[in-house]
C-alpha cells in the first residue's frame, strides 16, 4: 500500500479540525513530524480490537466502518468519513482498541503516532482543553445512541434515522441511505430481516422504499410517529 507525506493541502484541512486549530504552531508541527500517510484500497482492516494503539487515525479520503465482533456476532458502530479522526480515547489513554476498523472504499488515511499525541497533550493545555472537549463529545453521542437504543422500538429507531437523514439530504423528501441497508440494520441494532418489517411499516406513515432510495411522502405524520427528541437525535448538543 502506497506511503507517503502528508500534502499540504491535507495538513490545512487536518489544521482546521476543532482538535487542532487552537494549538501552538510549534505543538502541530511537532505532531506531524512523524505522521505519515497511507492509501488503502476497499474492505482492509486497519486496526483490531484488542490491539495495543500505535496510532491517532485522521481520515482525509474514503469512508471506514468502526465495528466489533462477539461470540460469533458482529455489530457496526460507525461510519467515519472525512475529515475527521478516530479512535482518539485509546490513543490517550495508551490501551487496547475496543473497536475495529476497516475501509468501505478506497481511503487516504493520516497516521500519527500514539506516543507524540500523548507527548503533545502533556505540553499544550489548548490542545489537552481540545481533546478533553473532543471525547466528552464522544461520551454524550455514546448517551444519546445508548437511549436511541433502549427507549425505543426498532420501528422508532429506523424513523428517526430517516428524519435525521433528510436533515442533511440536499434532495428534499428524497434521501439516498449513506450505507448498505445490512449493514444499517446493525447499526439500528436490528437484523435486516427486522430492518426490511420495519421499511413496510412505515409504508403507512408515507414512507417508500426503492432499493438505497427513500422518499418520505409526508413528513409530519412521520414526524408525529418518531417523536424526534434533541437529548437523542441532535448531536449538536
Amino acid at each position: 500500500m502506497p506511503r507517503a507525506t502528508v500534502k499540504p493541502t491535507e495538513e490545512a484541512d487536518i489544521r482546521a479540525l476543532s482538535l487542532f486549530k487552537g494549538m501552538a504552531d510549534e505543538s502541530f508541527d511537532a505532531l506531524f513530524r512523524g505522521a505519515y500517510v497511507q492509501n488503502f484500497p476497499p474492505m482492509i482492516e486497519l486496526i483490531t480490537e484488542g490491539d495495543p494503539c500505535d496510532f491517532l487515525h485522521v481520515m482525509v479520503g474514503g469512508s471506514v466502518e468502526l465495528y466489533a465482533a462477539w461470540n460469533g456476532r458482529e455489530t457496526t458502530m460507525a461510519t467515519v468519513r472525512p475529515v475527521s479522526t478516530f479512535i482518539l480515547a485509546a490513543t490517550i489513554r495508551d490501551a487496547p482498541y475496543l473497536m475495529s476498523a476497516r475501509t468501505l472504499e478506497k481511503s487516504r488515511i493520516v497516521l500519527l503516532p500514539s506516543t507524540d499525541v500523548r507527548e503533545v497533550f502533556s505540553t499544550d493545555p489548548v490542545f489537552a482543553r481540545a481533546i478533553v472537549d473532543e471525547l466528552a463529545k464522544c461520551y454524550r453521542g455514546v448517551i444519546k445512541n445508548t437511549k436511541n437504543l433502549k427507549l425505543r422500538t426498532s420501528i422508532e429507531r429506523l424513523a428517526n434515522y430517516l428524519l435525521r437523514v433528510r436533515k442533511f439530504s440536499d434532495h428534499g423528501d428524497t434521501v439516498h441511505l449513506p450505507m448498505e441497508k445490512r449493514r444499517l440494520a446493525s447499526y439500528l441494532g436490528m437484523t435486516p430481516e427486522n430492518l426490511s418489517r420495519a421499511f413496510k411499516t412505515l409504508q403507512g406513515y408515507g414512507v417508500e422504499v426503492d432499493g438505497a432510495r427513500v422518499t418520505i411522502n409526508d413528513i409530519d405524520d412521520l414526524t408525529n410517529f418518531a417523536k424526534p427528541e434533541v437529548l437523542i437525535d441532535d448531536f449538536t448538543v
